[in-house]
This record gives structure tokens, C-alpha cells and sequence, in this order.
């Protein structure tokens, strides 16, 4: 049961089933709702509409409802009208030909309390300050050029850590995988946005993990308004606690900002995107732009984004590709094959290496295919009423695309959807970056992911290292048949289990620089 799956105590339970089962007595609504030319759908049940169907694995669910009802299917959630888009066909029509009436996102408790009231680019309704802050976030910190500008940085966090990786090695030590990724990853996004790595002050990958796992709860009280009041998961308790953590964190990281004196103990620090942040609360900015930005409430807000963006989404790729490719000798050797053709066993894979590596970008396709980083799209909300394909969508509908459905689509992928086969991609130009709806693992249209190429250099460069550094090995005699490939939903979609196993270190040279 859903209520089960969500911790409620069972008193909660048994009030909200008894009000539902009172409730049953008055079904005419139902069948009013179901009039119009709604697209086909489950039945509802009252007040909680077909909440009781998604399960812990919602894109699971709504992906085999859909194999029912079809690929534009009607559910409620609670009270909330909402279309589940799962083919790419049906995709394209939302995503694009119609993409101005599905541009902006409902408001949900997890954004008023984790985006500062939707104040950050992700979750901000459509209109003149979401534009102004995307023009603010795609200009001053995700161009190619600012990319560029920190190369350098992201190839010196890598040569540390593929270091650390090679003592493990030597002592045979078993790496947690999973583990080790987020370290990293964390690294060089803290380095990215606040200039330095790590630090020991605060808990920065825990707050994230906490942050990305709250705001992918269906939480009852965005969808059955009244249970706001009750807050009958705990989760407005945990999202005020962990909002008020996160803003401590971001308050310090803009007073060291603004400290003349605040650098990286270990090198002098370079500017990093919340000095570029900063720097455009000055009038540099044109009217417009004064208009809509730049607080410090803003600034807090755009910099979770970023974080949260660029820190949890890479890490889990990485560990989905290397699980797959643990599963699959043959795909780890032809992987490794191509890198020693290419860069050779005498240096690190550098980003200008990426562009070369046919077969890594495969990999990284597949896994993005099977593994999106969000299994269902951050939602959005139709800002009009609209007929699509027959049927009727009204306002405030709420707009959930299944990625992870569309990814695994049998018409699109064939019989062996499910599973990893990279060479599917051998001459194969379908785009990852939202032009292709058959695979949108970044979404597509005005609110596409504006960081789609640090994510993939991000995620194919530390991919590329593990590979290509060392041979990998599961550990405790297990076999690859035995790997666990369980996952947990959320706003990202990680492994129900870390990834373990052993490295042994391949390159040449026993120090890379």
C-alpha cells in the first residue's frame, strides 16, 4: 500500500481510510471527470484519486498503466488533474509543437521550502524572472567558454582521486564505487561553484542527497491540499528542517564570498560561479534584469540549483554505467580497447579526448537510456486549456513525462529494450540533448536542462577514468549475475545498493599527473 510505503503511523492510516472509505459513498464525480474527451486512464478513487497506484517505483508503474491506457493516459493524483506522456510521439507533441502551453511547474511544498518559494531556475513558474534567471544561469555559468574556463580545475580533481583509487588498488582493497563517485563529483562541483573542494564545515553531498530525496516524494499534501494541515508524512517537518540547514550552509558560503580575505587553503582561489553570481548584483545588469534579479534569497536559490543539478545526476549515471558494464565483460573490454587506441596507457583521458571516444558515448547513451537521471521529468503545468491528439486538457493540469518509459519503449528500442547493448547507437544519430524524443533523458523544449554538456562531460570524463585506469573486479566471488540492479525513485533514480568492487590499476606510468 502506498500509505505503508510512506511511514505514516498506522492511527494516520486508519483516519485517512476511513475518510476514504466514507468518501466511496459519493462516486458521481468520478464519473464526471472521466466526460469531456479525457484522454483514457484508471478509475479514481475519491480524495485520493490514483495515488494508491504508483508503489514505490512510480515510473514503474505509470510505465505498465500506460502499456494499458495508452501513451498519453489521464490519472489524478489526489485532486490534481494529470497526464502521464509515455512514448516519444506523444512526447514531441508536449515537448515541443506545444511547448509554450506546458512551460511552467506547478507549485509544490518541496519548492516552496527547497527553491526559496520557486525562486530557482528549476522550479520557477513560467514567465519574465524564470527567463531572466535561466538567461542569467546559461550566459554567466553553463557557456561553453565558463565550461572551459574550468578544465583545468576538473582535470586536477580527477588526477587526486584516480591517485586515492590506485593506493586501494595496491592493497586490494574493495571500493565502495558508489561511494567514491559522489566524492568526486562532489569535489569538483563544490571547486566549480564555490571555489574550493570540499568542506569539512558542512555536510554538502548529505544536505544534496536529502534535498533531491524530499523533492521526489509524492507528497499527499501537494495533491489532497487539505492534508497539508495534518502533514500526514512528516515531510513539511523535514523539508523546513532540512531548508533551514541548507540556508545556514549557503548564508556562510556567500559571507566568505564577500570576505576579501576567504580563499582555498591548499592554492589561490579562481573565480567560481557564486563570485559571477555575486558580481551581477551590481549594475552591470540591464533594467530588465534588475527587474527580476539579483537578492540574496535569489542567489541561494539559483546556487541549490546548480548544486543539485550538477552533483547527484552525474554520480548516479557513472554508477549505473559501471554496474552495467560489470554485467558485461565484453562491453567493458571493448571500452577499455578504445581508450588504449585513443589515449593510450600513458596519461589520464583528458576532456579533449571525449569527442574521439565513439564507443564511450554509446555507453554513456545506453546507460542514459535505461537510467535517466529523472525517471518521470520535473513536472510541469499547462497554463491553458488544450486539445492534444482528441483529447482534452485543462488548465493546471499537471504534465508527467516518463523518461524512463520512453527510454524502455519496445516499438522505439525493439524486444531488447531492456537491455544494455550499446552497439544499438552504431550508426545510429539519435541526439541526447532533446532534439530526438526517443531519448530525453535531459527533457527537451524551453525546459530542457540548460547543463546538459557538464553533465556529460562530467559523466563521461570520470566514467572514462575508471575504465581506462584500472581493471574492476566484483568482490566476495560474486558474479555478475549476482549484482544487485534494484533502484530507488526519486528526483534521481540511484541504486538501491552502493556499488562495490576491486580495482587493479592498468596504466603504465605509476603517478599520472
Amino acid at each position: 500500500m502506498l500509505f505503508e510505503e510512506l511511514g505514516m503511523p498506522a492511527a494516520v492510516v486508519l483516519i485517512v481510510i476511513l475518510v476514504v472509505s466514507i468518501a466511496l459513498f459519493h462516486g458521481n464525480q468520478i464519473e464526471d471527470d472521466r466526460s469531456d474527451g479525457a484522454a483514457p486512464g484508471p478509475k479514481p478513487l475519491p480524495i485520493i484519486g490514483n495515488l494508491h497506484m504508483l508503489g514505490k517505483l512510480p515510473h514503474r508503474s505509470l510505465a505498465a498503466l500506460a502499456k494499458k491506457y495508452g501513451p498519453i493516459m489521464s490519472i489524478k493524483l489526489g485532486q490534481v488533474p494529470s497526464i502521464v506522456v509515455s512514448s516519444p510521439e506523444a512526447a514531441e507533441l508536449f515537448l515541443k509543437t506545444h511547448d509554450a502551453v506546458f512551460a511552467s511547474r506547478p507549485k509544490t511544498q518541496a519548492s516552496q521550502y527547497l527553491s526559496y518559494g520557486s525562486k530557482g531556475m528549476a522550479f520557477s513558474e513560467y514567465g519574465p524572472y524564470w527567463r531572466n534567471v535561466r538567461k542569467v544561469c546559461t550566459t554567466h555559468l553553463l557557456s561553453a567558454s565558463k565550461l572551459e574556463m574550468f578544465a583545468p580545475m576538473r582535470r586536477e580533481e580527477l588526477g587526486v582521486w584516480v591517485k586515492s583509487l590506485e593506493k586501494a588498488a595496491a592493497k586490494r582493497d574493495v571500493v565502495n564505487v558508489s561511494e567514491q563517485v559522489g566524492e568526486v563529483m562532489c569535489n569538483i562541483v563544490c571547486k566549480m561553484i564555490l571555489g574550493r573542494s570540499k568542506d569539512d564545515r558542512f555536510d554538502l553531498k548529505g544536505l544534496t542527497h536529502e534535498v533531491l530525496r524530499l523533492t521526489g516524494v509524492f507528497n499527499m499534501a501537494d495533491y489532497i491540499p487539505w492534508t497539508a494541515f495534518f502533514d500526514l508524512q512528516g515531510l513539511k517537518r523535514k523539508l523546513k528542517k532540512i531548508s533551514k540547514a541548507f540556508d545556514e550552509v549557503l548564508e556562510q558560503i556567500i559571507k566568505d564570498h564577500e570576505d576579501p580575505s576567504y580563499s582555498d587553503e591548499t592554492s589561490v582561489r579562481s573565480e567560481d560561479f557564486v563570485d559571477i553570481l555575486l558580481s551581477l548584483t551590481d549594475q552591470r545588469m540591464d533594467q530588465q534584469e534588475q527587474k527580476h534579479m539579483m537578492g540574496r534569497t535569489n542567489i541561494k536559490a539559483i546556487i541549490l540549483d546548480m548544486i543539485a543539478g550538477a552533483f547527484e545526476t552525474s554520480a548516479v549515471a557513472v554508477e549505473w554505467a559501471m554496474s552495467e558494464l560489470l554485467r558485461h565483460p565484453r562491453d567493458m573490454k571493448r571500452l577499455q580497447e578504445e581508450l588504449n587506441n585513443v589515449v593510450g596507457l600513458n596519461r589520464l583521458v583528458e576532456e579533449s579526448d571525449l569527442s574521439k571516444l565513439p564507443y564511450l558515448n554509446m555507453v554513456v547513451k545506453e546507460t542514459l537510456r535505461l537510467y535517466p537521471p529523472g525517471p518521470l521529468l520535473v513536472p510541469r503545468e499547462s497554463l491553458q486549456d488544450i486539445t492534444i491528439s482528441g483529447y482534452h486538457i485543462k488548465k493546471k493540469t499537471r504534465i508527467l513525462v516518463n523518461a524512463y518509459a520512453i527510454g524502455r519503449d519496445p516499438k522505439v528500442w525493439s524486444d531488447n529494450a531492456d537491455m544494455f547493448y550499446p552497439e544499438r547507437f552504431v550508426n545510429n544519430n539519435i541526439d541526447i540533448r532533446g532534439y530526438d524524443f526517443q531519448l530525453i533523458p535531459f527533457g527537451s523544449g524551453r525546459r530542457g536542462c540548460p547543463g546538459i554538456q557538464l553533465g556529460l562531460t562530467t559523466f563521461g570524463l570520470i566514467l572514462a577514468q575508471l575504465v581506462h585506469c584500472f581493471d574492476w573486479e566484483l568482490p566476495f566471488c560474486m558474479s555478475p549475475h549476482d549484482l544487485d540492479m534494484t533502484e530507488v525513485f526519486g528526483l534521481s533514480l540511484p541504486r538501491s545498493k552502493h556499488l562495490l568492487a576491486m580495482p587493479t590499476y592498468r596504466l603504465l606510468n605509476k603517478y599520472p599527473n
